[in-house]
């Protein structure tokens, strides 16, 4: 991987997380995940953002897994994008059938999650990913009654607003310019 990248691993007493995130990529990815679901929703992550991302991931349960890799790869996101100035923000609504979702978000290191999700598992994975890269994220469901679609067309607009957020600008996109904490 070129470009903006990072290494994150975490392991834990219930879970193996190893993550290569590259923002400036094409859309590669190479995910190895027990859980089937959760490593279609990476790949289309990857595929939607234009990052390349590589993850291997094993767990003692769904929740810990898909709670631990939206912390991993929220963490690896947040590295990769480093210190030069981004867009920040983005929004993107997408249809997949008969789901509606709109996804907006702010690269701003002030972490919020507000998240419409039919499972709680992929409510965390999004809170935990948003939690972990400090930013601010908001998803809504505006319609739909299939729970795979709904969370599928959430993963694809969070993927787009990724890309659209974290092409580089040559200036901070803020009245405050950047914000400084001393003493931390």
């Amino acid at each position: 991987m070129t470009g903006r990248t990072s290494v994150i691993e975490r392991k834990t007493k219930e879970t193996d997380i190893s993550v290569t995130v590259g923002i400036d990529g094409s859309g590669k990815y190479d995910v190895e995940c027990a859980d089937t679901f959760l490593k279609h929703m990476i790949e289309t992550l990857s595929r939607y953002s234009s990052s390349d991302i590589s993850l291997k991931a094993s767990g003692d349960d769904a929740h810990h897994l898909v709670e631990d890799v939206g912390i991993t790869l929220g963490t690896a996101f947040k590295k990769a994008i480093g210190k030069d100035p981004i867009e920040r923000m983005a929004s993107s609504t997408i249809v997949m059938d008969d789901a509606m979702v709109m996804v907006a978000l702010d690269v701003v290191d002030r972490p919020y999650a507000d998240i419409d999700c039919p499972d709680p598992l992929y409510n965390h994975f999004f809170r935990s990913f948003a939690m972990s890269a400090g930013m601010t994220l908001h998803i809504v469901i505006f319609r739909g009654f299939d729970d795979h679609h709904m969370i599928e067309a959430s993963f694809k607009a969070f993927g787009k607003c990724l890309k659209n957020a974290v092409v580089k600008r040559k200036a901070e996109l803020s009245t405050k310019d950047k914000a400084s904490v001393k003493g931390v």
